[in-house]
């Protein structure tokens, strides 16, 4: 199947970023035309023209909705990528996410923008958990949970995000987890963190991975945060396995990598 790519051609070009995409470049928008630029301002248009994120987004999280919509009670306990998470504990935090986004949306705040695409991974976060608190919190949440609601509750709550985000101009600016960002970054950073998921969830699952659209733009932040391009002949779904620790570099990845290996993961 040919699918429209949201990433340039990967072949070696030289930019002022290093080469990097100019949607996640980091440069002011005002002087770049980036990815979901294009028409937005078009006055003769009566409708809105879904940007390439939120296109990802969308796809996203419907084949997430179709996953869950298909499990049956012994596949939700079925173990993941995430250390310890099974599968009903990868939804509840997946609904987590997607409530955050509903809430991001909907919280207008004052510029200038402190994030982007790539630097909100950038982010001082804890991610060590020696007790494993968070993982026993999680499992007492998903195990109260009825599957179905839960199913339930996670696509009804990812269509209003899509639908929300489809009326929230991209330059728009909104405030999560202290943080003030423009609404397309908002929408891109929730198309990766659900696409990793993905790849996350389908471990011992039956169910296809990803598609290209919401894998392209991983691949497009992991290059932003390395600060060149992955090389070419990764697939994207490989690159995006690697760049974020789920997998280990093999020895010629890692040549590859060079200097950059000992910096993986890029993020979590």
């Amino acid at each position: 199947m040919t699918t429209a790519r949201l990433v340039p051609t990967r072949t070696p070009t030289t930019h002022s970023n290093g080469g990097l995409p100019p949607t996640l470049s980091g440069a002011p928008r005002s002087d770049q035309t980036t990815l979901s630029s294009v028409s937005r301002s078009d006055p003769a248009r009566t409708k809105p023209i879904p940007s390439p994120e939120l296109t990802a987004l969308r796809i996203a999280y419907s084949d997430i909705s179709t996953i869950a919509s298909s499990l049956e009670e012994e596949d939700s306990w079925l173990p993941t990528r995430c250390l310890g998470w099974t599968v009903r504990d990868l939804l509840v935090h997946l609904l987590s996410d997607v409530q955050r986004a509903l809430v991001a949306l909907a919280t207008p705040a004052a510029g200038p923008a402190d994030r982007d695409a790539v630097t909100w991974w950038t982010a001082d976060e804890p991610t060590d958990d020696p007790g494993f608190r968070e993982l026993r919190n999680l499992r007492t949440i998903a195990g109260a949970w009825e599957l179905e609601d839960l199913v339930r509750t996670l696509m009804e709550t990812t269509r209003a995000v899509i639908a929300l985000a489809g009326r929230t101009p991209p330059e728009a600016l909104v405030a999560t987890r202290g943080h003030v960002l423009q609404a397309v970054d908002l929408v891109t950073t929730l198309a990766v963190k659900t696409a990793v998921h993905h790849l996350d969830l389908v471990m011992e699952l039956r169910r296809p991975g990803p598609r290209p659209e919401p894998l392209a733009l991983v691949r497009c932040t992991l290059d932003a945060l390395m600060g060149h391009p992955a090389p070419a002949d990764w697939p994207d779904e490989r690159w995006a396995l690697l760049g974020t620790g789920r997998v280990p570099p093999g020895g010629g990845e890692r040549r590859a990598l060079g200097a950059a290996a000992a910096r993986l993961p890029l993020l979590c």
